[in-house]
């Protein structure tokens, strides 16, 4: 017999293969991480104003970026990592997929796995390791980044500031007689609230146009914080210690103000309206007719992409808080056109104090270096000695009520304490002038409240009396230092001293119309006894028993003889006919014949 073949059935027939898709498990897996992820994001939105600060720096800064956004996108990586793929390459026993690292070589990620207390902790401490890592390469990028944003800031800077030859003209009708001290220990000892209190001062115009320390009138205590409001505002004089004027604007309640809780807060809705925007300077608390306001200055930021990614801060504006809880969100323009705001600050403070403090930079990175730079051209913010009780840049007001920030610049070295330059920046537009000294270094802040204080060398300085605040004026074209002597407990100021910071002489009076009068120029050194004082001088400054002195000057301004006058005392005056006799610090006004004044 013959074989048979096998019947030919056709081809061979392959059985097909079904394409590999998710499982239940790995869905499962996937939707319950995005509901935590989503639940997360939900929460923080809703509480995006306790984040501000991580989030803006994520996108205005690049340290910020490569931290918080690179440190959140590894978060939300290992979060939707499957733990079998943190155990080991991948599913079974050769896998090389997802961290690439097979069962049979070497697997660190595994070992740092090992532990007993499952993977979600394994993944925390994953977390951190990458974090930390990108914090380290942070300080690389955040060395050269900070020094781009220095330079750049001093560049632009200096191109858009313009130098003068002469001081702008000081508001003599707006000194700043009143220390903040001063004004914080006398203005709370004239109020009182059982569930308030006044907040941080700042400086204020009023409607009247003088100049004020300004206060929140917040709530008092932690219940008061979640249920009470801010209470308006209080507005105290800065221009005067004689009848000092306190204007309490109290019956208004703010919806959203300073010193409450979270989302009743100022500060929350501010953020919550506006997020990309930086609110640095303390709330400008005034009134316009008589309605409290706050305004808050905005800055933001800016990148620069060459020659290295950073970030430089810009003014953006400013948000004006009304009483029913709205919140305006002005442009710079917006705000120097609104009615409401005219006259105020708007310009941030903090951002001037941020500009001027990188002039260094102005002639290269390279120049300011601690070893290998020449310092050519440095300048470094004026150094302000324990006790002055303010920073810089200071504020005044010039003439026009128009007030400006005002910073003294030292050159560079440990020795320096001469001014450089002095720089004006507007408070309302932000436009910089500066006035250089062309090498002639004038007086500085540290040096003279030490003139203050050998002006008089008989008081007891540090125990009964201090020198205290110094601020820059302009008088007659020259720049001087405007210094006030208080006593230790801050409850008054017992005089004014100047001192010009060219001559470095010093003059001291004692009233507020003679502060005004010698801002106007209306009393030169002569007719006060400042600079070179006559040997009777030291009678009027030191016993505390003088009420007024009388001054007897000669017709070409020389003191002839100073007569203290005490409590009590009677006073009698009949000039010679040659001489003027002008009484300081006197508690009255009156003009007698042959130019006899008594002058409060």
């Amino acid at each position: 017999m013959g074989t048979q073949s096998p019947p030919d059935d056709g081809p061979e027939q392959v059985p097909p293969t079904d394409t590999p898709g998710p499982d239940r498990d790995t869905l499962v897996f996937v939707g319950v991480r995005t509901l935590v992820l989503v639940a997360v994001v939900a929460v923080g939105y809703l509480t995006r104003p306790i984040w501000h600060g991580l989030v803006y720096s994520a996108i205005y800064s690049p340290t910020g970026l490569l931290v918080v956004g690179g440190g959140s996108l590894a978060a939300v990586a290992l979060l939707y990592l499957p733990p079998d793929r943190l155990r080991s390459g991948g599913p079974g026993s050769g896998g090389s997929g997802g961290l690439g690292v097979t069962s049979d070589g070497p697997d660190p990620i595994g070992e740092l796995t090992q532990a007993s207390d499952g993977t979600a902790a394994a993944k925390v401490r994953l977390l951190a390791v990458v974090v930390g890592l990108l914090i380290a390469v942070s300080f690389l990028i955040g060395g050269i980044s900070g020094t781009l944003e220095q330079r750049t800031l001093a560049q632009e800077t200096m191109a858009d500031a313009t130098e003068v030859e002469e001081f702008p003209e000081a508001n003599p009708e707006n000194p700043r007689v009143v220390p903040r001290r001063v004004s914080e220990v006398t203005t709370r000892g004239e109020v009182s609230y059982r569930q308030h209190r006044l907040g941080a001062s700042d400086i204020a115009r009023r409607e009247d146009g003088s100049l004020a320390w300004s206060y929140p009138i917040e709530p008092d205590g932690f219940r008061n914080t979640l249920l009470e409001n801010q209470r308006g505002v209080l507005l105290s004089d800065m221009t005067r210690i004689d009848d000092r004027r306190t204007e309490t604007y109290d019956d208004t309640d703010f919806t959203h103000g300073e010193g409450m809780f979270l989302h009743r807060s100022a500060d929350w809705q501010l953020k919550k309206t506006d997020y990309l925007a930086r609110y640095n300077d303390d709330a400008v608390e005034f009134t316009h007719d008589g309605t409290p306001y706050m305004y808050y200055p905005k800055t933001g930021h800016e990148w620069r992409l060459a020659p290295f990614p950073h970030t430089v801060p810009v003014w953006d504006g400013g948000a004006l808080v009304t009483p029913d809880g709205e919140i305006r969100h002005l442009t710079p323009e917006e705000a120097q056109a609104n009615d409401i705001l005219d006259g105020q600050r708007l310009y941030p403070v903090s951002l001037t104090r941020v500009e001027m403090g990188s002039l260094g930079y102005r002639n290269g990175i390279v120049n300011q270096l601690p070893v290998v730079g020449a310092h050519r051209g440095e300048v470094e913010l004026a150094t302000l000695p324990d006790g002055a009780d303010n920073r810089q840049p200071f504020i005044i007001d010039l003439a026009g009520e128009r007030l400006s920030y005002v910073t003294a610049m030292e050159p560079y070295g440990i020795d320096s304490r001469g001014l450089d330059e002095v720089w004006f920046a507007d408070a309302e537009t932000g436009e910089y002038t500066f006035f250089g000294t062309d090498r002639e270094t004038l007086t500085g802040p540290e040096r003279a409240m030490g003139i203050a204080r050998s002006e008089d060398s008989q008081t007891n300085w540090g125990r009964n009396f201090v020198v205290t605040e110094p601020v820059p004026t302009i008088v007659d074209e020259n720049l001087w230092w405007h210094i006030k002597v208080s006593p230790v407990d801050f409850t008054d100021v017992t005089r004014n001293v100047f001192v010009n910071a060219d001559s470095g002489s010093a003059v001291a009076v004692q009233t507020d119309d003679e502060t005004r009068a010698f801002i106007r120029g209306d009393i030169n050194e002569s007719k006060t006894g400042g600079g070179q004082a006559d040997e009777n001088a030291s009678d009027d400054r030191t016993d505390s028993d003088v009420i007024y002195s009388i001054v007897i000057t000669n017709e070409s301004g020389d003191v002839v003889e100073r007569i203290p006058v005490r409590s009590g005392q009677d006073t009698s005056i009949v000039p010679p006919d040659d001489d003027r006799v002008t009484v300081v610090n006197g508690t009255a006004n009156a003009t007698a014949a042959n130019e006899t004044t008594a002058t409060a």
